[in-house]
């Protein structure tokens, strides 16, 4: 089979479709994974150029599904050469106007989700990752900016960026390299809603260049960090803000 193999996480919409895409551009396979958005998904899979594509689902919150859906995914593509761990979720839940139990439920989700579904997910696929492998993590500008109104989510993403860290150092003697991209606002269907006026205007105004990202500039970094070239860039965190917050 030709070109490598890559598993891509919440791929059926925003950052992760633009990253199967460019990954499928270039002549890789691509296992598609979603939760619940198999219409998305399908219609992505029309799309890819090349042979070799498929669709996995699993609610990465859950061990069991996550095993199941990445020992799939490896089983049709034949290895997993790239993991990129996209799949997330952002919750609302300012902590002056959440009740404890709404606190709890959002703290829990999105550490499943965010934090503790990549760890998985990056286990099961490292049983099928040969020497030259990479793991790509998308965590985000709020890790180091703060999330105010969603700290659960600032909290996964900076773990998110130890657990690379740290992995990038066990996996070093393995030959597979570890990398993250922590994007500022990115314009999807999931941010549509705050980039609206007025508000998206001030969301734009936070970076000089007057503009949030396209998912495909993300890719672009996510491509980067997966290629053989990037092997010294292991443990490597690349913000990806437009300006907007730096550190």
């Amino acid at each position: 089979m030709s070109g490598r193999a890559v598993l891509v996480t919440g791929a059926s919409r925003g950052i992760g479709r633009a990253v199967a895409a460019a990954f499928a551009a270039r002549g890789d396979r691509v296992a598609i994974h979603h939760r619940d958005s198999a219409k998305e998904a399908e219609s992505l899979l029309a799309e890819l150029p090349g042979e070799g594509h498929t669709i996995v689902r699993a609610d990465v919150a859950d061990a069991e599904q996550v095993r199941r859906m990445v020992d799939e995914a490896a089983e049709a593509l034949g290895a997993i050469d790239v993991l990129v761990n996209n799949a997330g979720l952002f919750l609302h839940h300012p902590v002056t106007e959440t009740t404890y139990e709404e606190w709890q439920q959002a703290w829990r989700r999105t550490l499943d989700v965010n934090l503790v579904g990549a760890a998985n997910v990056t286990w099961c696929a490292l049983r099928h990752m040969p020497p030259g492998g990479r793991v790509i993590n998308v965590s985000s500008r709020g890790a180091f900016r703060g999330e105010p109104d969603s700290p659960a989510y600032g909290a996964s993403k900076a773990g998110m960026n130890a657990l690379g860290q740290s992995l990038a150092i066990a996996l070093a003697p393995r030959g597979i390299a570890v990398g993250t991209v922590a994007p500022g606002f990115v314009e999807t269907d999931m941010t549509n809603e705050h980039l609206k006026a007025p508000r998206g205007d001030a969301i734009r105004a936070q970076s000089p260049f007057g503009r949030v990202a396209r998912a495909e500039e993300i890719a672009g970094a996510v491509l980067y960090l997966a290629s053989p070239e990037a092997e010294w860039a292991s443990g490597t965190i690349i913000d990806l803000n437009g300006a907007s917050y730096l550190r």
